[in-house]
C-alpha cells in the first residue's frame, strides 16, 4: 500500500502571547476552560501560580515550548513571516501625527475620493467616531495605526463596494513605496451595519503589504509538490503565491453540523469563519489526490483586532475558550503521522488608552498524531518562530533546505 500523504496545519492565535496570557488570567475572575490546550502542554510553559487555574491532563506525546521572536518587531506581519523562515532585524516608527499632506493629496488624486480624518486612531475608535460622516460624503477614513507601521482606510462595503476598497489600500501602498514613505501595509478596513446600527467589520479587510523578497517555507513546500493552502489573513500577510487562500464570511457557508458560534454578543467576531475554512482544508486534503501531502496556515484574529486593543479580557478568554472547544474539530481530521502546531504571532499589551502589540514570549504547543513519545521530529533546532516552520519542513523531509535558508539570513 502506499504511503499516506501527510498534513502539516499551523493555527496562529492572534496576539496570545504568554505574558498576554498571564495578564488576561490574572485579570479574569471566573475559571479558565482550556482541557484541550492544557492537553498539548499549555499549562507546563505557564507560571506556576496560574497552573491550578488550568484544569486539563497533559497528553504524553505532546510538545509545549516558550519561544522568543528573533525578529526585531512586534507585528502581525513580522510574526507570520518569522514563522515561515523569514528573519527581520527593521525597525519601524509610528505615524503619531498621521501622514503628510503631499502624500494623502496625491491618493486622493489617484483614487478619485477625497479621504478624512487622518489621526493615530484605533481601529474600532476611528470608524466609530467617524463612520456617518464617511457615509454621507463617500471619504475612507484615512488613519494611523497606534501599533503598527501603517495606514488604514476604513470604508463601510455598502458605500464603497469591496472591489474598489481593496485598489484603494493597493493604491495607498504604491504610493507610499514611490515617496519613500515607510509603512509595512495598507489596510481596506471594511465594515457593515449591523441590525441595530452597531458597526462590525468584516473579513474582507484587504491588505496591501511590503514584498517579502526571499523564498519561504511555502516556496520550498510547494516546489517540492505540497498543496499550501492560506486561511484567513495568513495570505495578507506571508503574501507569496498559495495553491488555495480561504476566506469565508459568510454564515451561509457554516456548517450546522459542526456547531461553531459566535462569541461577541453583536457577532463582530470572525474565529468561526476561518475554522469552517480550516475544517475545509483538512477535509479536502483527504478527498482530493494531492501525492506530497497539505500544508494548512491559519489566522484566528479575534483575540486581536476584537478583544486585544479594545482590552477586553473576559471577551478574550471566551474566544480563547472557543478555540479550545473546537479544537478536537480539527484534530479529528488529523490521521497518524500529521502534524498539528498552534501558536501566536506576537503579545498584546493592556495599557490605559488602547491595546499595544508586545514582543513576549510566544506559546509553541504541538502534537502528532500516533505519537505517544514525543513528535518523532527534532524539536528546537530553530531560532525563534521558525521552529515552527522547522516542525513543518520534517514533516515533508525538507528540513535540510529550511534550516539552510534561516542560517543564510544570519551570516
Amino acid at each position: 500500500m502506499a504511503k499516506r500523504a501527510p498534513v502539516a496545519l499551523v493555527v496562529v492565535l492572534d496576539a496570545v502571547g504568554l505574558s498576554t496570557l498571564e495578564y488576561l488570567l490574572d485579570n479574569y475572575k471566573g475559571k479558565p476552560k482550556f482541557p484541550n490546550l492544557v492537553r498539548l502542554g499549555l499549562a507546563d510553559i505557564m507560571p506556576g501560580r496560574l497552573r491550578a487555574r488550568l484544569s486539563g491532563r497533559r497528553a504524553a506525546g505532546s510538545y509545549s515550548a516558550r519561544v522568543n521572536q528573533v525578529s526585531a518587531t512586534a507585528d502581525s506581519l513580522v510574526g507570520h513571516r518569522e514563522m515561515v523562515g523569514v528573519l527581520d532585524d527593521r525597525t519601524y516608527d509610528l505615524f503619531n501625527d498621521g501622514f503628510g499632506a503631499a502624500y494623502l493629496a496625491e491618493l486622493e488624486r489617484r483614487i478619485g475620493r477625497k479621504t478624512f480624518y487622518n489621526k493615530m486612531a484605533g481601529g474600532m475608535e476611528a470608524i466609530e467616531l467617524n463612520a456617518d460622516e464617511h457615509e454621507r460624503t463617500g471619504r475612507p477614513i484615512a488613519y494611523a495605526s497606534k501599533c503598527d507601521p501603517l495606514i488604514q482606510l476604513a470604508m463601510n462595503e455598502t458605500v464603497i463596494p469591496v472591489a474598489e476598497q481593496h485598489k484603494i489600500a493597493d493604491t495607498a501602498f504604491a504610493l507610499a513605496m514611490e515617496m519613500g514613505i515607510p509603512i509595512t501595509r495598507a489596510i481596506a478596513r471594511s465594515y457593515v451595519r449591523g441590525a441595530g446600527g452597531e458597526i462590525v467589520r468584516t473579513s474582507n479587510r484587504h491588505d496591501a503589504v511590503l514584498p517579502i523578497g526571499r523564498d519561504t517555507l511555502v516556496e520550498l513546500l510547494q516546489e517540492s509538490g505540497v498543496w499550501t493552502c492560506a486561511v484567513g489573513k495568513t495570505s495578507d500577510l506571508v503574501n507569496v503565491r498559495y495553491d488555495e487562500k480561504i476566506k469565508l464570511n459568510r454564515a451561509a457557508f457554516l456548517d450546522p453540523r459542526l456547531g461553531l458560534r459566535f462569541v461577541h454578543p453583536k457577532k463582530k467576531d470572525t474565529n468561526l469563519y476561518s475554522v469552517q475554512g480550516t475544517v475545509n482544508a483538512l477535509d479536502a486534503a483527504r478527498a482530493v489526490y494531492r501525492p506530497k501531502g497539505t500544508f494548512v496556515f491559519a489566522n484566528l484574529v479575534d483575540t486581536d483586532s476584537v478583544y486585544g486593543h479594545t482590552r477586553d479580557i473576559a471577551g478574550a478568554v471566551k474566544c480563547v475558550e472557543e478555540f479550545d472547544r473546537i479544537l478536537p474539530l480539527l484534530e479529528r481530521r488529523l490521521e497518524k503521522g500529521d502534524l498539528l502546531v498552534i501558536t501566536a504571532d506576537h503579545g498584546m499589551e493592556h495599557r490605559a488608552d488602547y491595546g499595544y502589540h508586545s514582543n513576549e514570549p510566544l506559546p509553541l504547543l504541538a502534537a502528532r498524531r500516533g505519537f505517544a513519545k514525543g513528535l518523532g521530529l527534532r524539536t528546537g533546532g530553530s531560532p525563534g518562530l521558525t521552529e515552527v516552520g522547522h516542525l513543518v519542513s520534517q514533516v515533508f523531509g525538507l528540513e535540510k533546505q529550511f534550516l539552510a535558508m534561516v542560517a543564510e539570513q544570519k551570516k
